[in-house]
């Protein structure tokens, strides 16, 4: 199974290709920067045709995307939480368009399925994502947060797997 996941941002969107084989591997990550003095609509069809490219060249079997976070902390500032949810509206066209699932986590279930703690740090989360992919450098913080949704979709992904198996289909316990 192989999952794109995304850290939306209209300025800064994180990207990461993760996939589970033999082990869980990072195919590619990285950050789609753009000028915040371009216009909004031209930074989202930025990010609308660096979406569809990246579904082009990975053919992954879901997208995952983190849910804005709000209340206090570094994204709260008026208008992030708008500016999130437009780029976020881009990754589920792009996604729809292509006829590949979507899946949506909050920032806390990302780090706990990640981290084993709803709490944890951005640098613990850069730190453990680098280590559990095997990573030889720590990505900056956008792409290790797109990485770890991705990671939590893989995580999420093998429970329900795991649970209809145990469950014949159409029968409770």
């Amino acid at each position: 199974m192989s999952v794109l996941g995304i850290d939306p941002g209209t300025v800064r969107m994180g990207y990461g290709v993760v996939s589970e084989g033999t082990r869980l591997e990072a195919a590619d990550y990285g950050v789609i920067a753009l000028p915040a003095r371009m216009p909004l609509e031209q930074r989202l069809y930025q990010l609308h045709t660096h979406m569809l490219n990246l579904i082009a060249i990975f053919h992954p079997d879901a997208v995952a995307v983190e849910e804005p976070f709000v209340g206090r902390g570094e994204r709260s500032f008026p208008g992030s939480s708008l500016a999130i949810g437009q780029a976020q509206a881009v990754v589920f066209i792009g996604a729809a368009s292509q006829g590949i699932p979507l899946f949506k986590y909050a920032p806390a279930q990302v780090k706990l399925a990640v981290a084993d703690y709803g709490a944890a740090t951005k640098d613990q989360m850069q730190e453990i994502v680098a280590a559990t992919l095997g990573l030889t450098e720590i990505p900056e913080s956008d792409a290790a947060d797109a990485l770890a949704v991705g990671l939590c979709h893989l995580v999420q992904y093998r429970a329900l797997t795991a649970l209809s198996r145990e469950i014949p289909h159409g029968q409770e316990r």
